[in-house]
């Protein structure tokens, strides 16, 4: 006889397998949890006849994988509204980040918060998240730009798990931008991120992961490849953000590591795609960004279905460029602007989120063996889920079996 902690019954499932039905339905589903973990995941009707646990009826609700948010900058201080209302106005980002604004004036405030200051404007944000069905977040570095701030920021990101009960992946990000004091010498800054802050960083079990900004504006692909060589030794993975503004040949740079993903992709070539493919990496769409940039070249979504690339979709939440703490918003956004469908959303918040941050091996889909990271919701298909703009439908969140979140 079975002993599981919880039994959920009664519910429509949409298990984001992919097993070539859509959404991965079961209808009439019911899911077992033990120690965290699903236990049994079926029809209900083929339930074990006898089952030792808690029972709690859905009701007929939808049950899907709890929601991932594989790229964001949730730790950072202050904001950059005026930038915003700047932009508006018909300044150009590339303007304002060579007047000494965009990244930089958000380096210069989080340089000046503290640990509590940063942490406590970052959990507003994860609260917000977590309340859409979030369960997974990755949070990079990149504001801090010096060894100590770089730390403070990983650091802080960590605290936030304990805080909220959310998983999180940290990325250091320390080659975002040049920071002011190595003004011309980004090749020394660069050195320094290798000899010093990386691998501090690394030795404190701060990181899961490397992320670098590819861009004329930032860094180039031979700097880039230098720290991901550093990455590389030190047994991290790496990932990028690639080909936003211009084709950098960052998709190509990204593949020639095996990075878990590359990320924003707008002026990607072909090429780029199909270097992705043979590499295996997942590419980050963040219509956040595209829509606050006023951006108008689309990443290329037909050549990555066509090469079977995986997508995932983000919020890229940063103060910046994509102000944006809502992932239900981002799924949203990204059938509007580009056009993906609402399974491909919802796959892209799961189970390809899930593999853009090399933990598809325990979440991101329902299905035996895996974490009980689940969301419930009180709505008549996952379609939903895209559909609405502003109606959030959440009904229970479970975070390895523990419910957090109960409407």
């Amino acid at each position: 006889m079975p002993s599981w902690d919880l039994m959920l019954t009664n519910a429509r499932i949409a298990t984001m397998q992919d097993n070539n039905v859509a959404y991965g339905v079961i209808e009439s589903g019911a899911v077992g949890i033990a120690d965290g973990k699903i236990a049994w995941i079926g029809p209900e009707s083929e339930l074990p006849s006898r089952v030792n646990c808690k029972t709690l009826s859905l009701k007929g609700r939808w049950i899907t994988p709890a929601l991932i948010d594989c790229h964001t900058h949730l730790v950072f201080g202050g904001d950059r509204a005026e930038e915003f209302e700047q932009r508006l106005n018909g300044v150009s980002y590339e303007e304002i980040a060579k007047a000494g604004g965009g990244i930089l004036s958000t380096v210069n405030a989080t340089r000046d918060a503290s640990d509590d200051e940063l942490a406590k404007a970052a959990a507003v944000r994860l609260h917000t998240l977590s309340r859409e069905g979030v369960s997974t977040i990755e949070i990079k570095s990149g504001y801090g730009l010096d060894v100590d701030n770089e730390l403070k920021m990983l650091r802080v990101a960590r605290s936030l798990a304990g805080l909220s009960g959310i998983s999180i992946s940290t990325s250091f990000l320390g080659a975002h931008a040049v920071p002011a004091e190595f003004k011309g010498r980004a090749d020394e800054y660069v050195d320094m991120l290798c000899g010093e802050a990386l691998p501090q960083a690394a030795e404190a079990g701060l990181v899961d992961a490397v992320d670098a900004y590819c861009e004329t504006i930032a860094f180039s692909t031979e700097q880039i490849a230098k720290l991901f060589e550093k990455a590389t030794s030190l047994n991290l993975p790496v990932k990028l953000h690639a080909d936003q503004l211009s084709d950098c040949g960052g998709a190509e740079l990204a593949a020639s590591f095996h990075a878990l993903s590359a990320d924003h992709l707008e002026y990607t070539s072909k090429m780029g795609v199909s270097a992705l493919a043979k590499a295996g990496s997942v590419a980050v769409l963040l219509p956040g960004a595209y829509l606050t940039l006023g951006e108008t070249q689309r990443p290329p979504l037909e050549f990555l279905r066509e090469s079977e690339v995986p997508i995932a979709v983000a919020t890229d939440c940063n103060p910046g460029t994509s102000p944006v703490c809502s992932l239900r918003a981002a799924m949203s956004l990204a059938t509007s602007l580009f056009k993906l469908t609402p399974e491909e959303c919802l796959a892209g918040v799961t189970r390809e989120a899930a593999r853009a941050l090399g933990l598809l091996h325990d979440r991101g889909t329902l299905e035996t063996g895996k974490r009980a990271d689940i969301a419930v919701w009180d709505i008549g298909h996952p379609r939903e889920l895209t559909y609405w703009l502003g109606l959030n439908g959440l009904s229970d969140l479970f975070i390895e079996g523990r419910e957090i979140f109960r409407s």
